[in-house]
């Protein structure tokens, strides 16, 4: 009995999609979006750039960096929770941290929509930052001090919540970080254009980046 010849597969490797990524610092009191019918600061105050769109958001009184995508995978990818990345957050609060609040939000905290944990929480020196117009309110006789948060979820102000709910209101909130990609030494307002492979698109019918072809 002989066995037949199996088909030889060849395997064709596709080419990259090449995406544009803006790393943008998002300055204080601008919404995260293009426009806006109050007459509020948008992106569009500070992106020139056609057909982008932001991946995630940034609370209007956050400042930070906001990464915008003109690629849909890599948009989903870097804004869905469900791939966890990480984002850094450096917020000033009301009150002297210590590391046992920190331990508690790395252990979490309950929050009205559920239980939020920080991926990690550090005390910070006071950051050397651009200043923030208007500043911040102070009360008299009471101190602030920083702390530098990991989060790799995007709740509603989750991070003002969850400091709130350890005793320390935050009153300045910078994201300094998301995934790989961080603020460094953008100024408000300004922005860097990267070109960045895009993830790859997968279907009902194709799950690896290269195609099989039966060669007879």
């Amino acid at each position: 009995r002989s066995i037949g010849r199996l088909p030889c597969l060849t395997y064709h490797k596709v080419d990259p999609v090449l995406a544009k990524l803006i790393l943008l610092n998002k300055p204080f009191n601008t919404l995260s979006q293009f426009t806006d019918s109050a007459g509020r600061s948008t992106l569009a105050d500070y992106i020139d750039q056609a057909n982008v769109y932001p991946a995630g958001r940034l609370d209007y009184d956050s400042e930070g960096l906001m990464l915008l995508t003109d690629n849909g995978a890599l948009q989903a990818q870097l804004s869905d929770p469900r791939y966890g990345k990480n984002k850094v957050y450096w917020a000033q609060v009301e009150g002297q941290a210590t590391v046992e609040q920190c331990q508690r939000l790395r252990r979490g905290v309950e929050l009205k929509d559920g239980p939020a944990r920080a991926v990690d929480c550090q005390l910070l020196k006071e950051p050397r930052l651009w200043p923030r117009t208007p500043p911040i309110r102070e009360r008299r006789n009471i101190p602030t001090s920083w702390i530098a948060l990991t989060l790799n979820e995007g709740r509603n102000r989750q991070v003002r919540r969850m400091t709130a709910a350890i005793g320390l209101p935050t009153l300045r909130l910078v994201r300094i970080a998301v995934g790989n990609w961080s603020l460094n030494d953008l100024q408000p307002g300004e922005s860097r254009v990267l070109t960045v492979e895009a993830p790859p698109v997968r279907s009902k019918n194709t799950s690896r980046r290269f195609k099989p072809s039966h060669r007879r």
